[in-house]
């Protein structure tokens, strides 16, 4: 890394390979937030297997973070097709004990990183616009992105899609945190 980049939260590995023990790896943290539906689960899971089966050309990245030798987070990202320098951001998730010591930001700036790194320009992140999302959305905010839509309903009645953007080009070589 960079000397610009946020600093690793204490005792923090990092590792982009996929074997076959993250399938129950991001099974068990997804689960451990509470935040996601038994179907949310397994799609999760599907990108894992995916990625398991195609290697790279299914389109699909991860970081994962360990501590201690324990997996305590992860990030799934990919390009979009049909774009130049457009990324998707599928999931980012931090074990439920885990969470507001600074491995989900610094997960997501390392994506970020590696984005910018391959000719990426920009992020895009889809989240709930239901309430209990509203920390989620606060999480891309106070990292520099901004919403760029809202589609009512999309996910069910009352339940919209909020897309979240950053522009990778004009990041700050120091981001906060």
């Amino acid at each position: 890394m960079n000397s610009g980049a946020l600093p690793s939260p204490a005792n923090l590995t990092l590792r982009d390979t996929v074997t076959a023990d993250d399938v129950t790896v991001v099974r068990q943290l997804v689960a451990s937030t509470g935040f996601f539906s038994a179907g949310e689960v397994e799609v999760a899971v599907e990108l894992v297997t995916e990625r398991l089966h195609r290697g790279p050309e299914s389109g699909y990245l991860f970081l994962f973070g360990d501590c201690d030798g324990h997996p305590v987070g992860y990030v799934c990202y990919g390009p979009i097709a049909c774009t130049v320098g457009s990324f998707d951001l599928y999931w980012i998730v931090t074990r439920q004990d885990r969470r507001h010591a600074g491995i989900g930001t610094f997960l997501l700036y390392e994506s970020e990183r590696r984005m910018a790194a391959t000719g990426g320009r920009a992020v895009y992140v889809e989240t709930s616009s239901r309430p209990q999302y509203e920390p989620t959305r606060r999480f891309y905010e106070r990292r520099g992105y901004r919403q760029a839509a809202l589609l009512p309903d999309f996910y069910a009645p009352g339940d919209g899609k909020v897309i979240f953007a950053k522009n990778l080009l004009s990041r700050p070589a120091s981001p906060a945190p």
